[in-house]
Formats: C-alpha cells, structure tokens, sequence
C-alpha cells in the first residue's frame, strides 16, 4: 500500500541550458559523482509523491527525459522557450494527473535538498491549511537570491528578486530557496495573472506570493536548518562545491 499523498504533485524546473556552465548540455545533466543532477532531485521527489511528478524539460528536451526514464514513468511537460520560473509552471499545469489539489515546486539544479526537510514542509504547509508555504533559508551573503519581503507583523507581503530589489532590500538575510507548496486551485488563478513588466523581462514566479497576499490568502514561510541543502547550481565552480558537500555528507564529516 502507497503512503505517498494522492492530491500532492511535484514539479521539477529543468528545462534550462545554464549557459555559465561553458557546455553543451542541458544544466540538470551535469554530473556530480558520476550522476546526473537531476536524478538527485528527481529521488527525493519520489520519497515523498511517487511517480506524480511533473519535470518540466526545454534544452536537450529528449536527453533530459531520456535520463530521468530509469526512474519510472513520470510525467513531462515541455517549455519550449525559457521565459522564466513562472512561464515553466504555466507549462507544467496541464500534466498534472489528475486529482491533484497540492502542488510542490521544486529546481532541478538544488540536488542537495533533503527527503527529511522537504516531508517536513509539506507537513508544515498542510497541518496549518495554508494556500501557499515558501521554504527560505537564512544566509550570511545573500546576494543572487530572491529577498522574502515581510511586513512589520513578520507576514510576507512578497518576494523581490536581486535585479528588482532596492539598497534597503539586498540587506535582507532570508531568501527565497525556490521552492514551494501551493494549492493548485490558487495556483492556477495566480499564473493568470503574471507579467513580464520586471527588469528581467520574465514571468516571474515569485509573483505569485504577492498575489496571495493581496488577496488576504494564508502565507507561511519555513526556514530551512542547512543552507547547504539549498545550494543552487549555476557555474562550474558551484558543481565542484556541490560536488564537495556530497562527498563530505557520504563521508559523514
């Protein structure tokens, strides 16, 4: 008998071609030790829903598939071109097998994500009934990442990323990991209503919590324990970092 959740979805953000990489390939098939990214991300995943996962493919659309088939017959969506994390979930909403009500959104280059913190969000966002959870994690340097916006109560009014934020904002230490927990009744309605008017020219998909707070909707955010955990890959030298860490968790140091 499946203990994984039957109206709980995962997508997987992995259709980009990470151009800082210096390499032909798909970013998420860039290996460390031995295996691609994304099939790291694609196991934790499944610890937690099964085979309800939608991984959202665009360069090397068919090698990226090709590598994530030995894990089972998941689903597939495919953005054709990349007009950011906001323009991928739109492509992934149509995959969702059905009587999905819970949709958890996750990159495909954060290979170092823990089964254990991710069931915790996931519990952490259904036992309090929220219509969306952030999982942020506080760091010493946070610049690259997208800041969490909180009004003087401590509630999130938004998430800013770097390029759009002010002087004041890029002081802020919480930062958005990219990943998340949303109902996908809120989900759905929230995409509608992107726009690309930003510095990137992108459809963003941290929009969404301004929308969710705008409507007066239930927003939490957990915090991670482990900023490693949440380590992004967007550079040959962050491979061999992520590369470390791994080897060192495996090594139990």
């Amino acid at each position: 008998m499946s203990t994984h959740p039957s109206d709980v979805a995962i997508v997987i953000l992995a259709a980009g071609l990470g151009t800082r990489m210096k390499s032909n390939n798909a970013k998420v098939l860039h290996e460390i030790m031995g295996r691609p990214m994304i099939l790291y991300v694609v196991e934790t995943a499944q610890s937690i829903v099964g085979n309800n996962i939608v991984v959202v493919v665009g360069h090397q659309a068919e090698k990226v598939k090709d590598t994530v088939a030995a894990r089972g017959d998941l689903h597939y969506a495919y953005q054709e071109r990349q007009l950011g994390t906001g323009h991928a979930v739109m492509c992934a909403m149509s995959s969702l097998p059905k009587g999905i009500r819970h949709v958890v959104i996750l990159c495909g280059d954060v290979p170092l994500l823990q089964e254990e913190t991710l069931r915790r969000f996931l519990d952490d966002y259904r036992s309090q009934s929220r219509t969306l959870s952030i999982l942020a994690v506080n760091l010493d340097n946070p610049r690259g990442y997208g800041r969490i916006v909180q009004g003087q109560d401590g509630s999130v009014t938004g998430i800013v990323e770097e390029a759009d934020a002010t002087t004041e904002q890029r002081t802020i230490a919480l930062v958005n990991t990219g990943i998340y927990c949303v109902s996908k009744d809120f989900l759905t309605e929230a995409l509608m209503q992107l726009s690309d008017d930003n510095a990137q020219g992108e459809y963003y998909l941290t929009d969404i919590v301004r929308t969710a707070h705008q409507a007066q909707l239930s927003i939490g955010v957990s915090i991670g324990s482990d900023p490693d955990e949440f380590v992004g890959i967007n550079s040959r030298e962050q491979l061999e970092a992520v590369e470390r860490i791994m080897r060192s968790r495996l090594a139990g140091i």
